[in-house]
């Protein structure tokens, strides 16, 4: 073992502590990798950067924006409209259909947006079937993650492994080389969810409205602002009630006059109602305040804070949004978006208290008041992907054909070999800035920045292994214990250590560390590497039994109201039935020699 392995091997395991935990952003983690790795000598500058110019993650760029191509022109919504409406027919045939429409889009485009989009449509069917949506919204995470196997383009791991094993000297995978193995796992995958895992989900999402599930009816109250008071003719941003006591107006009532959301340079007159949200702690203090009537036990309902342009919204935090690990304070997220939180849903817990201090993570849900006529410019944000539709998404129909033919062109120059896929991708996103169906702004913003530095520094550490031969001294080790055991049992091993790792850290980096090794056992073993890559392709993906394996889990978890131990329950057993499948399916399709 040589000096240059044993710190390779101490970045690697380092680098799997914090990925793990998190304690330092993933992006930060890779620039350390090469950072070091460039510093240590055991890469050249070039080698440590040349993971930014990679074929996978200039490919992964472009397919970002070919997928918020096909959402700013509403094609995935449309066919997403027409389909749910097979609800009203027939239960069991609306989901075998809407989940197959939407394992075949997330086939092709990034998984991510597919669920978002199809999130508040499911929704609503939940709604007007009068069924909960917990049921449907874990089958819809896990639909999209079995269709993104089934092609190069359907999941960034799948490019990923591809980008390695070509670069480590094994052919390019085709764009349709893993379907028929892909297919296999996704019907039986389907059928599970359909019939045994729907049944299996609890109905968690009762159909109640929004300030009932949230539980703020102790939290909402009106008072009445006298003469008396030191808060008249005082701007509300100045108001001893705000400053002091810390509550938020959410309305002001003046005679006939309604002000909903009202600036902090509103100036308090004598007799004003203010709909306030305000601390448990906070109710005694309020009733001894001079110069207020209080007026509690009211029972308020979502209608209460809508008007022509108000509404109440519920939102969950996007994956890598510029919120996570900010409190709503630290983020000024009342001046910025001009927005009052009323509670969150923060792992699983309703919170309506010291919510301006609660940490924000992907995945939390919050209820807001929200100005309709701000909606656009809150969704270009991408902070946070709306649940419950306000408006519906401005899209640019005129353009859905040359979006599709976009995506077409694509595939079809990447399956007959035509073009490289980076080239083909990199055309298509460039055919959709010039043809106006994205702006460059909204082509900059698709693209998720902090994947394309996690992937530059996984995949510089991944030659680095392979460079140093720690990946093959891994993979020595690991044929000298269980090599005799057969390609099988290696084949399921390396399904298991890549689907554990993607339960706890990044599937991508999951995939780049773990593609070297594969590579360097199957060669120790004397087999053909492709069914090893396969299978990591495919675990890198299919996670289902942990809210945290997978982003979409994410953006469905609050929504749905579910608990840790319901995806636990439904997503174990699936686990285990891909997991099955793919070592008995894919040496069929990949032999091992």
């Amino acid at each position: 073992m040589t000096h240059q392995i044993i710190i390779v091997l101490v970045i690697l395991f380092i680098a799997l502590v914090l990925f793990i935990t998190e304690k330092i952003r993933v992006d930060i983690i890779s620039m350390m990798i090469v950072v070091i790795l460039i510093i240590s000598g055991i890469l050249s500058a070039d080698e440590g950067l040349s993971g930014f110019g990679n074929e996978g993650t200039i490919t992964i760029a472009a397919m970002f924006i070919l997928s918020e191509g096909l959402f700013r022109t509403g094609v995935v919504v449309y066919l997403g409209r027409i389909v749910t409406r097979v609800f009203k027919m027939n239960f069991i045939i609306a989901c075998i259909i809407t989940f197959s429409l939407v394992a075949l889009v997330s086939a092709f485009i990034n998984n991510t947006p597919v669920v978002a989009i199809f999130l508040p449509i499911l929704l609503q069917v939940a709604k007007d079937s009068k069924i909960s949506a917990s049921k449907l919204l874990m089958p819809l995470s896990y639909a999209s993650i079995l269709g993104g196997i089934i092609t190069l383009i359907g999941t960034s791991t799948n490019i990923i492994v591809n980008s390695f094993a070509v670069k480590l000297g094994q052919h390019a995978f085709s764009m349709f080389e893993m379907a028929p193995a892909a297919l296999v796992i996704f019907a039986i995958g389907i059928i599970y969810v359909i019939f045994i895992g729907i049944p299996l989900i609890p109905s968690r999402r009762a159909e109640s409205d929004l300030t009932t599930s949230y539980g703020l009816g102790e939290y909402l109250t009106e008072i009445i602002v006298k003469k008396e008071s030191n808060s008249v003719n005082v701007e509300l941003k100045d108001s001893p009630l705000v400053k002091n006591l810390g509550i938020d107006v959410l309305e002001i009532v003046r005679g006939e006059e309604r002000i909903f959301l009202p600036s902090p340079q509103t100036v308090l007159k004598e007799n004003d109602l203010l709909r306030v949200k305000l601390n448990v702690e906070n109710v005694k203090e309020l009733q001894e305040k001079d110069g207020v009537l209080f007026k509690p036990g009211l029972k308020w309902k979502d209608q209460d804070f809508t008007s022509p342009n108000i509404s109440l919204v519920e939102a969950v935090i996007a994956p890598h949004s510029f919120l996570e690990d900010k409190t709503l304070k630290q983020s000024g997220f009342k001046e910025r978006f001009g927005l009052t939180v009323l509670g969150i849903r923060h792992r699983g817990r309703f919170m309506q208290e010291h919510v301006a201090n609660t940490k924000l993570q992907p995945g939390d849900a919050l209820l807001m008041e929200i100005d309709k006529t701000n909606i656009e410019s809150l969704r270009e944000n991408n902070a946070f992907l709306f649940v419950n539709e306000v408006e519906p998404p401005t899209f640019i129909k005129s353009k859905i054909l040359i979006a599709i033919l976009v995506i077409v062109g694509v595939v079809i120059a990447s399956s007959l070999e035509l073009l490289p896929i980076a080239i083909a991708a990199l055309i298509g996103s460039l055919v959709l800035v010039l043809t106006r169906c994205i702006s460059i702004d909204h082509a900059y913003r698709a693209i998720d920045w902090q994947i394309i530095f996690l992937l530059a520094g996984t995949l510089s550490l991944g030659q680095a292994m392979e460079k140093t031969g720690a990946a093959k001294l891994i993979s020595d080790t690991l044929v000298s214990y269980v090599g005799s055991l057969g390609p099988y049992i290696i084949l399921g091993a390396f399904y298991l250590l890549t689907l554990v790792l993607t339960e706890v850290m990044s599937n991508t980096a999951t995939a780049a560390l773990v593609t070297p090794i594969a590579i360097s056992t199957a060669v120790s073993m004397g087999l053909d590497p492709r069914p090893f890559l396969i299978v990591v392709m495919f675990a890198a993906s299919l996670a289902f039994m942990s809210p945290v394996g997978y982003q979409t889990h994410l953006l469905v978890y609050n929504p749905g109201r579910y608990k840790f131990k319901d995806f636990l329950k439904v997503g174990t057993p699936l686990d285990i039935i891909c997991w099955v499948t793919s070592v008995v399916v894919v040496p069929i399709f990949f032999p091992f020699k």
